[in-house]
């Protein structure tokens, strides 16, 4: 007489061990076209237009950028020189206050926003470098 194998329950997992959906959650593909790139803040001044926005110009290698960043309150424009940020490098430029920016850079803010902190590298890396 031969064994015969053991029916495969086709029931899932109990639920509890499964990750609860996200309402807003996005395809690995969709996070594929972010492009994150590392960018070395040149210049930055206050915004002539706006009381908590920094005018950035960063280095990202192969070109320049104009990045309008609301860090203004929590920074003060001459910290942010020589500091390498985090930059989504293919967001479409937008108009804010009547000034172009050309990318957004990457901060972590705590619930009520009275801390924002910009996300950087840990050491020293190119400009334009991609971050994965």
């Amino acid at each position: 007489m031969s064994e015969q194998p053991e029916p495969v329950s086709d029931q899932s997992e109990p639920a509890a061990s499964q990750p609860k959906p996200v309402s807003d959650t996005i395809s690995f593909d969709d996070f594929m076209k972010v492009k994150l790139r590392v960018g070395k803040v040149l210049e930055a001044s206050d915004h002539p237009n706006a009381d908590k926005l920094l005018v950035l110009k960063v280095d990202l290698g192969d070109e320049q950028r104009q990045i309008c960043a609301g860090l203004k309150g929590h920074y003060q424009a001459d910290q942010l020189v020589g500091k390498n940020l985090i930059l989504v490098a293919n967001l479409a430029p937008r108009m804010m206050r009547g000034l172009e920016s050309q990318g957004m850079l990457l901060a972590a803010s705590n619930s009520d926003h009275s801390k924002v902190i910009f996300v950087t590298t840990d050491a020293d890396i190119e400009p334009g470098s991609g971050v994965s």
